[in-house]
């Protein structure tokens, strides 16, 4: 039976992807969102069952993976596109001719990105302990609370800029640089100075911000891994 736990909860995250693609797609990007995120919440507890049952397998990794597309793909992508669609609104009506007019389609554009990445991270034995490229549930939150950002920064509502980013974050979803995990082998402050700073900092960010916090949290998570193992690869030159 416990063989079956870390498998059930990667189902769970699928099917709160799915529900936040639903959501995203009926203009509620707020329930969308907080699904995305819950989605990640069972994208944890999967790996960290499995690892305390003992009980990992390949299929329970390529169910993962497929299960992200799905969560960290797909749904970010569906939020984008309605936010896309909202912000396409207010251009001015000149501009709202064919083709400019199928660009928010353009959102979509994460997904097969998300799932090439996710590809090369199952096959990337270098990845054990530091991503290389930007990691899917990563992305999603960017992308998935860009709309609560643009609250506190207004231009997250321009239509090209949020083109932009589309386009800069799939890049970085492949893009072969390497970039800090989150998983703790010990609790030694030492050997985790990089992971304490970053929470620590992400938490005085979510509480000052809130919800509007996730995109400027990852953009902190992309400098501080471009400091890290930039410095480390200069002093090693």
């Amino acid at each position: 039976m416990k063989k079956h736990i870390p498998n059930l909860l990667t189902c769970c995250n699928a099917f709160l992807g799915a529900l936040a693609v639903v959501f995203a797609l009926k203009d509620n990007l707020t329930v969308a969102a907080l699904l995305i995120l819950c989605a990640a919440f069972f994208d944890f507890l999967d790996g960290f069952a499995a690892r305390k049952l003992n009980v990992k397998s390949v299929i329970g990794a390529d169910l993962d993976s497929l299960a992200d597309v799905i969560s960290f793909g797909l749904a970010p992508a569906a939020v984008l596109y309605a936010w896309m669609t909202f912000c396409f609104t207010q251009l001015p009506h000149n501009l709202h001719v064919f083709p400019i007019t199928i660009l928010p389609y353009f959102a979509f554009i994460i997904v097969p990105f998300s799932a090439y990445r996710l590809a090369k991270f199952n096959n990337d034995n270098r990845q054990e302990t530091v991503f290389y490229g930007l990691p899917t549930p990563a992305n999603a939150f960017f992308i998935a609370f860009l709309p609560f950002a643009a609250e506190k920064l207004p231009f997250l509502d321009n239509f090209w800029i949020l083109l932009g980013l589309a386009l800069l974050f799939s890049i970085l979803l492949i893009l072969d640089f390497q970039m800090f995990s989150l998983k703790f082998t010990t609790s030694d402050f030492k050997s985790n100075r990089i992971r304490y700073i970053f929470l620590l900092l992400s938490a005085v960010l979510l509480g000052a911000f809130q919800l509007a916090a996730f995109p400027i949290v990852i953009l902190l998570y992309i400098l501080i891994s471009l400091i890290q193992f930039g410095l480390t690869k200069f002093f090693h030159q």
